[in-house]
């Protein structure tokens, strides 16, 4: 039995998200990039490119990982660039976007190999967080005037906009592009390409996937613009969980589990957005506060049921551990890391890294 705790990801589902993703590019003729952003674990990336067409990042560490363990094509992003590292940059990407008409000013020359892109920001987004919101008032990411875009037109071939979070609503998608038409239209038919970012989650069992590529299509034979999407949780949503164990149990007016992991080092996402955690199955008479081993008061994977009572050594999976998770990892508290564990898609269960003292020594100075 494999020590807790441990990332498990599950290469059956992920194959789900993969061969949807495959039935959009054929159907709409999209490309798809995987964003690192969300998911950067290249152990299964040997399943994933053979449906993706390569990684978007944001940073150098994002773009250098996935010209070496992705492949295909990479597109490179930052916020901002530095002096220091944009000929590494641009040494290993296809492709570069630029924030600001600033950036693209300063690096344009240094950026001469690569086909050149420039992120425009609409001002409209479908995102339930403002933490999380690419059009939030006095937002730093990218140009919002088309007259401001306008004259640089001939320094790029393509644009990128990232406006969607967690978008479940093909209409809420459908309506925002055509803001995203009547705005910036005339500038997009100008070049070759346009990313149309990630956050729409139509990898989701109801969601109209045919329609979204119907769109696309209608959108790219417009315009004359190759598509790119940026799916992240879109591609690994489902595919992994984050299994636990039962270290202490009490009640301090309800009944709490203390278990070997952590939300706050483990899954810290769900403490920045002030999420539960979610579990499955989530049902029975014996309702349980599952706490994690930090010394931090608020370290609260969320409140489940369970058939029977818990104790330690009980295992749990907590669901949904791939996007956003092993990206995020940390060494609060000097807890150790979960392990990362891929169940191929032949059975074979494989721990392909473990962590310990040496990792966390060499994380600090």
């Amino acid at each position: 039995m494999i020590q807790t705790p441990y990332y498990l990801i599950d290469e059956s589902r992920l194959l789900r998200n993969m061969e949807k993703i495959a039935h959009l590019r054929q159907r709409s003729g999209a490309k798809a990039l995987l964003a690192l952003k969300c998911f950067a674990t290249w152990s299964v990336f040997g399943l994933m490119r053979d449906y993706m067409d390569g990684t978007t990042s944001s940073s150098l560490l994002e773009v250098r990982l996935g010209r070496e363990k992705f492949g295909g094509e990479t597109h490179a992003y930052s916020v901002a660039y530095s002096d220091a590292e944009i000929a590494e940059v641009v040494s290993h990407a296809d492709k570069i976007i630029f924030n600001t008409i600033g950036q693209l000013q300063r690096f344009r020359q240094a950026a001469d190999g690569i086909p050149r892109g420039l992120r425009l920001n609409p001002q409209v987004s479908n995102s339930p967080y403002l933490l999380a919101d690419p059009s939030r008032p006095h937002s730093r990411l990218g140009e919002h005037d088309p007259a401001r875009v306008e004259p640089f037109i001939g320094d790029i071939s393509g644009f990128m906009i990232h406006n969607n979070c967690e978008n479940r609503s093909f209409e809420s998608f459908d309506q925002m592009l055509s803001r995203i038409e009547a705005r910036f239209g005339h500038l997009i038919a100008q070049v070759d390409w346009i990313s149309l970012g990630g956050g729409v989650h139509f990898t989701a069992d109801d969601y109209p996937i045919d329609a979204l590529a119907d769109r696309l299509k209608a959108f790219a034979d417009t315009y004359g613009v190759q598509i790119y999407l940026e799916p992240g949780e879109a591609a690994i949503s489902g595919s992994a969980t984050l299994e636990v164990s039962v270290l202490d149990t009490l009640n301090n007016g309800k009944d709490i589990a203390i278990v070997d992991s952590s939300i706050e080092a483990h899954m810290l996402d769900l403490l920045v957005y002030a999420l539960p955690a979610r579990i499955e199955p989530d049902a029975g008479a014996h309702r349980y506060m599952v706490c994690g081993k930090s010394c931090l008061a608020g370290d609260i994977f969320g409140e489940f049921s369970f058939e029977q009572p818990l104790q330690a050594g009980d295992r749990i999976s907590i669901q949904d551990a791939a996007g956003y998770t092993m990206v995020k990892k940390n060494w609060f508290n000097g807890l150790n890391m979960p392990s990362i564990v891929v169940r191929r898609l032949s059975g074979e269960t494989e721990i392909v890294k473990t962590f310990g003292y040496d990792d966390y020594a060499a994380s600090l100075s």
